[in-house]
């Protein structure tokens, strides 16, 4: 596997880092998590949906599904030797009820400074 000084704000949705020149394309990168929810999260917000508006079990429950996609992105990009990844995006599927699937990924690469 490579080694590289990865930094993770290199990452970025678009097709460009500014005031960087793609040297090496190294290839999909991806980050996956499976998780459930809790039958203490579903009662925690059912109580929450009485109350309307955010409901923050869920959302730090997203929030914290995509931190640790993103860090596998960021570690799979790292382990092919890679100093950055250029169009990441994250994408979300229900397999069942109360299962979800996160998905973070891009494309590594390799840059210098222009």
């Amino acid at each position: 596997m490579g080694n590289s000084n990865f930094d993770s704000s290199m990452v970025t949705t678009t097709f460009k880092l500014h005031g960087y020149k793609v040297t090496e394309d190294l290839g999909v990168v991806k980050g996956i998590i499976v998780r459930s929810r809790s039958i203490v999260g579903n009662l925690g917000a059912g109580l929450q949906t009485i109350f309307g508006g955010n409901i923050t079990i869920y959302t730090n429950m997203c929030e914290k599904a995509r931190d640790d996609t993103y860090n596998l992105m960021c570690e799979h990009a790292k382990s092919l030797g890679a100093n950055g990844v250029i169009g990441m995006r994250y994408d979300t599927n229900e397999i069942s009820q109360g299962i979800s699937e996160v998905l973070c990924y891009g494309t590594a690469v390799k840059v210098t400074k222009i």
